[in-house]
């Protein structure tokens, strides 16, 4: 359903933030770093549901959630609710770097990140129309919206599907690394929090593998995925390509958990499944080569 110059849109914005991650790569930076910069040019992208993107809440206002995690050290760092950061994934590395925890919440995480000169931005950085539009018809609806929603249940945009934002990587050490970021579902109430800052949910990276998840957070909390493809992993040997797709195949789309993830392991290997209509993705391997792809 996308128009021809909005898929170019997207498009060119994937390969932007690739570029950003295996150019950091290439001068022999660390895996974090190389996630972290490529988070931050996607939440500063409006096209997707991160950061100056994030969806709005049934209130009108932004909470958005984001962590990482160093697979060759296990440390993690997590924000949930931010509502002012401009961009939430400097605040998760803040968690992990400068304090004993691993994950702090609103208004306390905002806190924190202002506290240490992160950014800060009010409520009209945040605002793009065709979020706002689509938060009335999902209030009209009665309805939370998930971006990956094969069938809008009214005549939300179907071209403006946009969703978490992640990245894996692998650095020359050998080393792993996650990073997500999202502004969640549509016409959220009550402060929900979705699987992007549970780590072992949405965000995981270990010496086995690196994986980050996009898709419906709450059928991805109870599966606990990224942990589980680890443990696919090294508990029945499983590969990393068939250990997602047991999981998301297998395991989540039978009860309707909708989403992807994409992942990579110590071997380079990379895996980018979804039982979704579609996943923007884009990776790059050793060999040079790329892939960036939405359906």
């Amino acid at each position: 359903m996308l128009t021809p110059a909005l898929e170019a849109e997207y498009r060119a914005a994937l390969r932007g933030a690739l570029a950003t991650g295996t150019a950091l790569l290439a001068q022999g930076a660390p895996a974090l770093d190389a996630v972290e910069a490529t988070v931050r040019t996607l939440e500063d992208c409006p096209l997707f549901n991160a950061g100056r993107g994030a969806v709005f809440t049934h209130e009108g206002h932004h909470e958005m959630d984001a962590a990482l995690m160093d697979g060759a050290t296990r440390r993690a760092g997590a924000v949930a609710g931010v509502r002012a950061v401009q961009n939430p994934i400097r605040a998760a590395r803040l968690v992990m770097e400068q304090t004993e925890h691993v994950l702090l919440a609103y208004p306390g995480a905002d806190e924190l990140a202002r506290e240490h000169g992160l950014p800060m931005q009010p409520l009209e950085y945040f605002f793009t129309q065709q979020r706002f539009d689509q938060l009335q018809e999902a209030i009209a609806a009665g309805r939370v919206q998930l971006d990956h929603a094969a069938s809008p249940p009214s005549a939300i945009d179907p071209n403006w599907k946009k969703g978490t934002v992640g990245a894996v990587a692998r650095d020359q050490h050998g080393n792993l690394a996650a990073a997500t970021s999202t502004g969640g579902m549509t016409n959220k109430r009550y402060s929900r929090i979705g699987d992007t800052p549970i780590i072992g949910a949405g965000t995981w990276a270990d010496t086995r593998c690196a994986i980050s998840c996009t898709g419906h957070g709450e059928f991805f909390m109870r599966a606990v995925v990224g942990y589980d493809v680890a443990c696919l992993m090294e508990y029945k040997g499983l590969s990393l390509a068939e250990a997602c797709r047991v999981v998301v195949h297998d395991k989540l789309a039978p009860v309707g958990g909708e989403g992807g993830l994409i992942a990579v392991d110590a071997d380079g290997n990379v895996a980018l499944p979804f039982n979704s209509e579609g996943m923007y993705r884009a990776s790059r391997n050793a060999a040079g080569e790329e892939l960036v792809a939405i359906y």
